[in-house]
């Protein structure tokens, strides 16, 4: 039997939500990937573009000039980068008797779109987890750090994750000429540092708070601590055994890494940053995942379908210090 042509799908905005919804979602869920690599909208699928290189950022120029004089000029010199998006969705069926019989508890729909949207939205995190705790394309200690003691709570009066980090932060000054403006960790990682005793003692010293407890060390008073405009916590989980066997639980972002880093600040894409995620929209793509439906009569099931087009780039490796050893090896 021939499958449901495109021109018979139906957009279906009202199961995607606004975008106001999509970021109170992303945010219950802990998905970060989207505030680390910020959207760059594309107007092709694939293409080429030029990248400023961090030399030229910093080179010296004559700047004086005489009376009738020209100004001196100097090309930045870039490098030819290239990016290419690629297609992921998923699909969720509605059964039509599932629907009936359901009908007085909850709207079949709506969630079957929230669990397509969930399993495109969760894999596009994994990319970016992936993409970022990397120690093949974060190598030499120029780029990595393995902390000397792991900030766990057995380690919370011996762990320095105050210096450990500003020692990250001035490796990517060394290296590019431009400061980091945020510190990206898991909620473990996280949970850990609000016992840390060099944290604590810090929160008090700066006058950012008297935390009683570790629940009253907030993201405020670690961004006071360590001096930095961002603290960004990911949060989002995964399931990393087979299916049919025990549910074994991991995070999407490993424990055992912390980076610090230089995200963007603005929309053009020449400015230097950690990365970008490109997004081509021209197909119909968006951000939050584009819902669609369409009927199967085959299984007598509405299938309801979201889908959006991507690629998460790193740019600038110098941009960016990843810390290792954060949770002593153990990524989960």
């Amino acid at each position: 039997m021939a499958t449901p042509s495109s021109s018979l799908s139906t957009l279906r905005p009202e199961l995607a939500g606004t975008m106001e919804e999509f970021d109170l979602a992303m945010d219950r869920q802990g998905f970060i990937g989207l505030r680390v690599l910020p959207v760059m909208e594309v107007a092709e699928q694939a293409g080429s573009f030029g990248k400023i290189t961090i030399e030229s950022l910093l080179r010296s120029a004559v700047t004086d000039r005489t009376s009738k004089g020209g100004y001196n000029r100097d090309e930045f010199e870039f490098t030819t980068d290239t990016f290419a998006t690629k297609e992921n969705g998923f699909e969720a069926r509605v059964d039509d008797r599932d629907r009936r019989l359901y009908a007085n508890y909850f709207d079949c729909e709506e969630v079957a779109a929230r669990r397509a949207m969930d399993m495109v939205l969760r894999n596009q995190e994994k990319r970016a987890a992936s993409l970022l705790w990397n120690t093949t394309t974060w190598t030499g200690a120029a780029l990595t750090t393995a902390v000397s003691t792991a900030w766990t709570i057995a380690n919370k009066a011996s762990a320095t994750p105050v210096d450990d980090v500003e020692a990250a932060v001035r490796k990517v000054w060394t290296g590019t000429g431009m400061w980091p403006n945020a510190l990206i960790l898991s909620h473990l990682a996280f949970r850990n540092l609000a016992f840390n005793a060099q944290i604590i003692d810090k929160i008090v010293a700066s006058g950012a708070g008297q935390p009683a407890k570790p629940a009253d060390v907030n993201l405020n008073m670690l961004a006071s601590v360590f001096n930095l405009p961002r603290i960004i916590v990911a949060g989002s989980a995964k399931a990393t055994n087979n299916p049919g066997q025990t549910i074994t639980i991991a995070s999407v972002w490993s424990n055992d890494y912390a980076m610090v880093a230089r995200l963007p600040e603005t929309n053009d894409i020449r400015e230097p940053c950690l990365g970008r995620t490109f997004h081509w929209g021209a197909d119909g793509s968006a951000i939050g995942g584009l819902v669609e439906s369409y009927r199967d009569e085959t299984v007598r099931s509405d299938i309801i379908r979201v889908r959006h087009e991507t690629q998460e780039k790193v740019l600038y490796k110098e941009m960016a210090h990843l810390l290792s050893n954060v949770n002593g090896g153990t990524a989960s």
